[in-house]
């Protein structure tokens, strides 16, 4: 049998084009990786699958119970805790996807200096991996709405648009520190903190128009805001604004392809570095 296509490994200097065909061409590849971490992820544990849902459940009754009885947030008129639920479905992948993802070069040492890939295939297949459980998570969001007989909204055609868009937003910062914890090992430090940090500065718990002043500046350009606007009005039909959303949608396109970019010019070392 022949090979559908040819490989031709060369040395390269510089800033070197990101080539969308060979990803392409190794996308079986991708998804073995993909399918790899989920196994890795889930071997030996008793619950499964069901950690996917017990991460956002329970940080739904902590934060829930806590922010509703302490601060008394608005909930756009959806109970509090389904409001919160459905804001923590996209923060827990963005948050999980991330922190795999950094650390994805780190595991897969051995792959990367036996055989030639794209490597990016590497913190994509980690961030892929996690597509499952916002599966998971949603899918116990129909059993919560039932609870609180909630209605579908007719903005629920519009998830796939949001769920793309928190993909974009966890792949651009997922590509750009798994590239940079290969040489510099201190990012496994930072992450933790990082994700913490940003938790408070995204519109999980709270509404966006609850924030004003110089912090919504902050919360404007964080590209996870219109993506949790955006679940929320999918999943409940809470008001959204648009502008917010495409600003958000646009960010994480711009950021992903630095964040690509920037992966294809520090790959080259990899092999030797890792």
């Amino acid at each position: 049998m022949t090979s559908a296509f040819e490989l031709v490994i060369r040395p390269r200097k510089g800033w070197q084009p990101v080539e969308l065909r060979e990803i392409w061409q190794y996308r079986e590849l991708l998804g073995f990786l993909v399918w790899r971490d989920i196994k890795i992820r889930y071997k030996q544990t008793a619950l499964g699958g069901l950690w996917a849902i017990l991460q956002p459940l329970v940080a739904m009754l902590i934060f829930g119970t806590l922010f509703n009885r302490v601060a008394h947030i608005p909930s756009e008129h959806v109970p509090y805790l389904l409001f919160v639920y459905a804001g923590l479905v996209p923060w827990t992948f963005f948050q999980n996807a991330v922190s795999f993802s950094s650390n994805s070069l780190l595991g897969s040492e051995q792959l990367i200096r036996k055989i030639y890939f794209p490597r990016v295939l590497v913190p994509l297949g980690a961030i892929g991996a996690f597509g499952l459980d916002v599966l998971v998570s949603l899918s116990f969001m129909v059993v919560l709405m039932a609870f609180y007989h909630r209605h579908i909204s007719i903005g629920l055609i519009s998830l796939p648009i949001f769920v793309i868009g928190s993909f974009f937003a966890a792949s651009a910062l997922g590509l750009f520190l798994s590239a940079l914890n290969v040489r510099y090992r201190d990012v496994k430090y930072v992450v933790p903190f990082f994700v913490q940090m940003a938790f408070f500065l995204t519109p999980v718990l709270y509404p966006m128009h609850y924030i004003s002043g110089k912090l919504r500046v902050v919360l404007l350009i964080n590209p996870m805001s219109g993506v949790e606007e955006g679940f929320r009005y999918a999943l409940l039909g809470t008001p959204i604004s648009w502008p917010l959303v495409w600003t958000s949608m646009s960010l994480s396109l711009v950021l992903f392809a630095g964040a690509l970019i920037f992966f294809r010019r520090t790959e080259r070392s990899f092999a030797d570095v890792i």
